[in-house]
């Protein structure tokens, strides 16, 4: 079970969360030729290790995270606000 720590909710079970993908993919441009697209989304390498991952918080806060997670052992090394604009509104206001 991966337990992921939401820097707004505390720690929860990853049951709470909807996976997002990837979260160190630079997509190319909407005109970019198909083979860049193709690279992008198809030919990724498989990370075996730490990886940047966006997670959605769909029945706690509803923010967007992004979490580094060895995929190897599930350890959750770091938790942040995948938007840090909206993040810092949130703390301003609390």
């Amino acid at each position: 079970m991966i337990r992921i720590p939401c820097p707004y909710c505390g720690e929860r079970d990853h049951s709470e969360f909807t996976y997002g993908g990837d979260g160190s993919i630079t997509y190319p441009a909407l005109d970019a030729p198909m083979a860049d697209w193709l690279e992008a989304v198809f030919e990724r390498e498989n990370v075996r290790g730490l990886q940047l991952e966006t997670w959605h918080h769909v029945m706690g806060c509803r923010m967007w995270l992004l979490v580094e997670r060895d995929t190897m052992t599930h350890e959750i090394h770091s938790v942040r606000a995948a938007h840090t604009g909206l993040a810092a509104v949130l703390e301003e206001k609390s």
